[in-house]
């Protein structure tokens, strides 16, 4: 049974302030159509510029992970993306008056809350998720972190922390099912070592931190000048150090909650891969810096791994146009009809066909001892089985001219030679909208891509004789 992609049903807003910045913050989730993923909107900027969340927008992981998209960022967003990860939410637009989501408990919590009361509903298309077939992993040499993914049968999530402190020590976290997270997961609070909260007190940041959203570990004895800096950034008369080795008197929730964090943490920062994940992932010490790298390197590998995935059609079945039929569609004629037959035609993608023999008229210069199909003409291959889509749209193609508009991203990945069978495969961008055909396109020979690019397409009426 496919799985359908889901959205909010309402909108939905919290307030509260940003953890480094201390100004107050409105974030509200809105509904999104299929296909849109998360979204950030920074509605306080000229504008309104919308930066998505991907890998391919992170710049820095200091003190959490930090997108940038043109100059315009977005600060900490791992805890907003690991709630709607965890829901099962596929697209949802985040509007947002400051760089940093409100800091909340320094949890997902509220963030799950918010997401639940919004309600959550189907969409009418179908889930893309990652199916793991093998082992994919990363680590850091410098710092030792790893990630590690591997298959399994649903997404799952085990954390192993050590810091090499007494207070802290070594800890785990596993999450078996995402249906657990609301419950195990999602109350986790960020935390904090002294000495690293020593030095953002002394750079001016944390200024919306309060005992309340941050569990700070004293990893070392407390100055008195760092004593009365704490009373000072906490609004606090009084602070002390529990036996734990926790700053006041805030309780744990569980004795693992470090771990629990982390593991929040991971699912928020590879939720910038940008698709649903079906695997198990292992993470040794993780951080934002290998949890992002990571995501990136997985992001790239379920690109390539979609460009080479080359669709299988039976060949020997009736196809659905044969060469008259295309040729009463088409204005194109021999020697420059490059297409045999049509096999597939939906209102949103075609796939053609093309035998390539020694026959052709461009192996006659191109190149004499070495034949070898010009790029060119693969790329106006691909085109008209564009052109077919679009004239599909029409109810008398044959009164029609497509034109070329532009090409993009234009790739040639292995030659095409005599005797081989080029298999196009091209499917809309975008809606097609006053005969303007907007494509991404597929050339396949041999089991394997040969030429890719993103085409834009236009049909013309003929003029009047």
């Amino acid at each position: 049974m496919s799985l359908k992609q889901k959205t909010i049903k309402n909108e939905v807003t919290l307030s509260g302030v940003g953890l480094h910045t201390g100004n107050k913050v409105t974030m509200t989730f809105k509904p999104a159509p299929i296909n849109h993923g998360y979204a950030f909107v920074r509605v306080d900027l000229e504008g309104e510029p919308v930066i998505e969340a991907l890998s391919d927008y992170v710049v820095n992981t200091q003190r959490g992970t930090n997108l940038d998209k043109r100059g315009v960022s977005i600060n900490t967003s791992e805890h907003v993306l690991a709630a709607c990860v965890a829901l099962g939410i596929d697209n949802v637009l985040i509007e947002i008056n400051a760089p940093e989501p409100p800091i909340m408990d320094g949890s997902s919590k509220h963030f799950v809350e918010a997401l639940e009361k919004a309600g959550i509903e189907e969409q009418d298309a179908e889930v893309e998720e990652y199916i793991v077939k093998e082992v994919i992993s990363y680590r850091d040499e410098e710092t030792g972190s790893e990630i590690i993914l591997m298959p399994s049968d649903e997404y799952q999530i085990t954390t192993m922390v050590d810091f090499g402190t007494k207070v802290l020590g070594t800890q785990n976290a596993t999450l078996n099912s995402l249906s657990d997270f609301k419950e195990d997961i999602a109350d986790a609070r960020t935390f904090s070592f002294l000495h690293e909260l020593e030095m953002l007190l002394d750079n001016n940041l944390i200024k919306g931190g309060d005992l309340n959203n941050a569990i700070v570990y004293v990893d070392k004895e407390i100055s008195n000048e760092t004593m009365d800096k704490l009373k000072k950034a906490f609004n606090k008369e009084t602070l002390t150090v529990n036996p734990n080795g926790i700053l006041d008197n805030l309780t744990l929730r569980w004795a693992n909650e470090a771990a629990r964090h982390k593991l929040l943490d991971v699912i928020g920062d590879l939720a910038l891969v940008g698709t649903r994940i079906k695997g198990k992932v292992i993470a040794n010490k993780p951080g934002h810096l290998v949890n992002t790298v990571f995501a990136k390197k997985l992001r790239n590998k379920i690109k390539q791994e979609k460009r080479n995935k080359v669709p299988t059609y039976d060949l020997n079945q009736p196809p659905l146009m044969d060469i008259h039929q295309i040729m009463d569609v088409l204005p194109h004629r021999p020697p420059f009809l490059l297409i045999d037959r049509i096999i597939e035609l939906s209102d949103k993608h075609v796939v053609g066909m093309k035998n390539v023999t020694m026959n052709e008229d461009f192996f006659v210069g191109h190149f004499p001892g070495a034949p070898v199909m010009p790029g060119v003409l693969q790329v106006e291959a691909m085109a008209q089985c564009g052109g077919v889509l679009v004239l599909s749209t029409v109810p008398d193609p044959e009164n029609y001219l497509t034109y070329f508009m532009k090409m993009d991203n234009v790739k040639f990945k292995q030659k095409v030679l005599p005797g081989d069978t080029l298999i196009f495969k091209a499917e809309l961008i975008s809606p097609i909208r006053r005969g303007i055909c907007h494509m991404q396109s597929y050339g396949y020979a041999n089991g394997k891509l040969v030429v890719e690019a993103e085409l834009m397409a236009q049909i013309a009426r003929k003029p009047k004789e």
